[in-house]
């Protein structure tokens, strides 16, 4: 019998828990604690009715506090809190990037740098190591501390296609003087992937990442991309975006096939005194039976969202986040997570 080789899953696949980084007063956070505090808690809340969860936390007695406020006994059996010092709380960005196959998961530990060393990181780079060691995660420890790689820069189909950004890879302080070509190698040696299709367009004002996929462009079941699309000719980010979509437009399957599009509005420009704030939709996160999905208190377009993404998981629940807190340093809710296989 032929054992299936080693990919990357898509993210619907059957998770066994989901990993938080919690914020604390030591980090950018602090002037706005317990407001980001009440969203992490809402997030908890929301992924425990549904799996496991891992925090991670230099301060597991006060978020244990936290928690026992919303989260009811069985939710809080769920929860697993691990100390540990932390720069920040990007668990997407910092978290082990996972493979599965049929004898169990390779767990590849990338270097994380602060997006191109814009932000101290040592402390976040070494949690992986240390989730590892303790035995909280399972599967086989692979190192790939020589190589800079974000998990909100990549997306798979769990059928061997990556989907990733240009301006986010190619950008300064990552992992230069690596080439394109030397990169698209390395990333399918790696990620065990056949192919990688790289998307030349589309950035968000306010993003710290240099353009991750998963503020632009998800991948869904059934060769379905979700994309945030700007009907609005007058906003600075409408040039760069629709030339995003004709890039869509142009890829095509393995089969090859074209694949099916379904836009994600625009939220209305939200501001932090002068500066536009990163709100998008299409960093929501799949879970076991749902999606939880970012909302920014307006509601037409909140739902308008809702039900563009559950044309794309129909058989999913729909879960609004309100992420109005997480925007104000410069990400949204699936920025916050990493989802654990095994």
């Amino acid at each position: 019998m032929k054992t299936k080789p080693y990919t990357m899953p898509a993210e619907w696949e059957q998770q066994k828990a989901v990993q938080l980084t919690w914020p604390h007063g030591a980090t950018d956070w602090q002037y706005m604690l317990s407001e980001i505090d009440a969203t992490y808690v809402d997030m908890a809340y929301a992924i425990t009715l549904r799996e496991h969860l891992i925090i991670v936390t230099p301060e597991p007695q006060r978020v244990t506090a936290l928690l026992k406020t919303k989260l009811s006994d069985d939710q809080m059996a769920k929860t697993m809190l691990v100390e540990c010092d932390t720069n920040d709380t990007w668990a997407r960005d910092h978290g082990f990037i996972t493979l599965c196959s049929d004898h169990g998961c390779q767990l590849l530990d990338f270097q994380f740098n602060g997006w191109g060393k814009k932000f101290e990181a040592s402390k976040d780079n070494a949690i992986n190591r240390h989730l590892y060691d303790k035995g909280v995660v399972k599967g086989e420890y692979i190192s790939h501390l020589d190589f800079v790689l974000e998990g909100g820069a990549i997306e798979s189909d769990g059928k061997g296609t990556v989907f990733t950004t240009t301006s986010c890879l190619m950008a300064p302080n990552r992992n230069q003087p690596m080439s394109q070509s030397e990169i698209d190698q390395r990333l399918r040696e790696s990620l065990s992937a056949q192919r990688i299709i790289w998307l030349d367009h589309g950035h968000l004002v306010g993003d710290d990442t240099d353009g991750h996929i998963d503020t632009l462009v998800r991948v869904a079941p059934n060769d379905t991309l979700l994309y945030v699309a700007c009907d609005d000719a007058n906003d600075e980010q409408y040039a760069d975006l629709r030339l995003m979509e004709e890039q869509l437009k142009t890829l095509r399957t393995t089969e090859g096939q074209p694949y099916r599009l379904i836009k994600l509005p625009m939220p209305k420009a939200i501001f932090d005194g002068e500066e536009r704030l990163p709100a998008t939709y299409a960093n929501f996160l799949v879970v076991n039976g749902a999606v939880l999905y970012p909302t920014y208190a307006q509601p037409h377009i909140d739902e308008e969202a809702r039900q563009a993404i559950s044309k794309a998981f129909p058989d999913r629940e729909m879960v609004g986040i309100d992420c109005r807190s997480i925007i104000r340093q410069h990400g949204s809710l699936h920025c916050c997570t990493m989802q654990i296989y095994r």
